[in-house]
């Protein structure tokens, strides 16, 4: 048998930090092509900005819905050619961490991690649906941008107090 910390065969109990994903889906999404069929008459080529942005609901019973929105903007010579917004959400039941910041890992770096090829997948769409060659979106290290966020919000209670003095 496993070690004593692993849970019993049959009796049930969950032991330890559990993640389950019970829902992922399209929460809103918009296209845009304020141009409209001029805007395919030109030969330009557009610089594309992409934006990206989680938030996160805590709900009943340790469900917390995760929600990531990509906002993909294609601008060139003054002209707008297409905005992309996607909010791709998910329903995520986290038990077991003891720690905030465990928990709040989970939140800001796994749940991302696994909604993002939705959003993918849903830009790409999107995109071509609108008229436009694919575009796809570069993979994203939620780990890293979690770790910067963490930091950065650690810097600015320092910075407030050393402005006190």
């Amino acid at each position: 048998m496993a070690d004593s910390d692993a849970a019993e065969e049959g009796n049930g109990e969950q032991v330890g930090p559990q993640v389950a994903v019970h829902k992922v889906y399209v929460r809103d999404g918009s296209v845009e092509v304020p141009e409209g069929a001029h805007i395919f008459t030109q030969n330009f080529q557009p610089e594309v900005n992409v934006d990206l942005n989680s938030k996160v609901e805590e709900l009943p019973n340790e469900n917390y819905e995760v929600s990531l929105t990509v906002t993909v903007t294609a601008k060139g010579e003054d002209k707008t050619a297409y905005i992309v917004e996607i909010q791709q959400a998910g329903v995520f039941q986290i038990s077991g961490f003891e720690q905030d910041a465990q928990r709040g890992h989970v939140l800001g770096a796994y749940c991302p991690t696994v909604l993002f090829p939705y959003v993918r997948e849903a830009v790409s769409d999107m995109v071509q649906r609108a008229g436009f060659p694919p575009f796809l979106l570069q993979p994203v290290n939620f780990d890293a941008l979690y770790q910067e966020q963490m930091r950065r919000a650690q810097q600015q209670p320092e910075a407030a107090a050393s402005q006190t003095h």
